[in-house]
């Protein structure tokens, strides 16, 4: 097999195992107002089956990229990979909405192996700019996630139920199951014992360079998660979208971040440095964020929203790929902690948008603006102050 098919098989699996968490989460999106009915129980308690499997998502990473520095990327990803293919299934089945909460739990904590150790492989194989581009190439999978788990959502929400959505997501998981297992061999043969865990924790966490754009990237993902947990009320409900058209509005900002993607990998050490591509996308994203704010709070046209929240997810194919490498790029020895704990800040980070925004009890569109600028502009802040020490 040519180099160039290897590379493009491997960019196809560490995709899709990046995928897990936008692909488990933007799939059922369409679903969750419909929920709460079928399961006889209240939206607060649907929108809790999203809550949980990010924090499980962000727990999970925690666990799985250290016991990958000590043994080895393949069994910590296979184990992972059948948790969320038992959890899918669990999930289907589910009677009741304590169920369907246990079966996130599950699901989310397989998700969290494919998560973390996908950066963690990357991480194993390349260095430099070229760590960087294969992580721009990461977006064209990655990005077809948002693009489309929610169309293929919002399809099935026309022929059947909620329920399918998770057995689709098992099938998903039994193909790069088997995937994993016949095609990806092991990428980290220097091993380190479990117990250098938490001193290899103490240097990430004390190493400025590394927490400066893992804490960029983290609040950048919360400004979208912000916009994922939140549009499908503010779209549906307030604006009045149906749960197909609310799945194309959902799709096309998912082909941003594949577009950005690609921009940075043609960009990235041709015209301009990691840094000050990151820094370009994160002020891009803090002043579309003010621009969906402002729709919010004067009642502008849709069209308008529309634009400004397809600009902000679109720069998170930008900011990742250049944040996660530079952040991961002095840490080759200890690369899946280095992920885990950028696992770990981003979805919590993330989680915790989440929940302020649903403080009010009802999700509108003024509080997912004001969320989303808060958060942009917390991580074009962390970029900017640091430029002094990180040249």
């Amino acid at each position: 097999m040519s180099l160039t098919r290897r590379r493009l098989r491997l960019a196809l699996i560490l995709g899709s195992l990046s995928g897990f968490g936008p692909l488990t989460i933007d799939m059922y999106l369409p679903a969750l107002p419909g929920m709460a009915d079928d399961l006889r129980t209240s939206p607060s308690l649907v929108q809790l089956t999203l809550t949980v499997f990010v924090v499980g998502l962000a727990v999970g990473q925690v666990i799985v990229g250290p016991l990958s520095d000590a043994w080895g990327r393949r069994r910590p990803l296979l184990t992972g990979i059948t948790l969320y293919l038992a959890g899918s299934l669990w999930c289907a089945l589910a009677p009741t909405v304590e169920w369907l909460i246990a079966g996130r739990i599950v699901q989310s904590l397989g998700a969290a192996a494919g998560i973390v150790l996908a950066r963690a492989i990357v991480r194993d194989l390349f260095e430099g700019t070229a760590m960087t581009r294969f992580f721009s190439t990461l977006m064209v999978v990655n990005g077809v996630a948002p693009i489309l788990a929610p169309v293929l959502g919002g399809f099935l929400l026309t022929v059947t139920t909620w329920r399918a959505v998770f057995l689709v997501l098992a099938a998903i998981g039994l193909t790069l199951l088997v995937a994993v297992l016949f095609t990806l061999p092991e990428s980290h043969h220097a091993r380190s014992h479990p117990r250098g865990t938490l001193r290899a924790f103490r240097t990430l966490v004390t190493d400025p360079h590394y927490m400066r754009y893992v804490l960029a990237a983290a609040l950048m993902f919360a400004a979208v998660f912000a916009y994922i947990s939140g549009s499908s009320f503010v779209l549906q409900e307030a604006y009045g979208l149906t749960a197909q058209q609310f799945s194309l509005v959902f799709g096309l900002n998912g082909l941003g971040i594949v577009l950005l993607g690609q921009v940075n990998g043609m960009l990235v050490g041709r015209v301009a440095g990691e840094r000050a591509l990151l820094r370009i996308g994160l002020t891009v994203a803090t002043l579309a964020s003010a621009g969906v704010l402002a729709c919010a709070v004067l009642d502008l046209p849709l069209p308008f929203l529309l634009a400004g929240l397809f600009l902000v997810v679109s720069m998170l194919g930008l900011v990742l790929a250049n944040a996660t490498s530079l952040a991961l790029d002095g840490h080759g020895s200890a690369a899946g902690s280095a992920s885990s704990l950028q696992g770990l800040l981003q979805f919590l980070v993330g989680g915790l948008a989440a929940s302020a925004m649903t403080l009010p009890g009802t999700v509108t569109a003024v509080a997912m603006g004001t969320t989303m600028l808060a958060c942009s502009a917390a991580a074009l802040f962390v970029a900017v102050r640091g430029r002094g020490s990180a040249g």
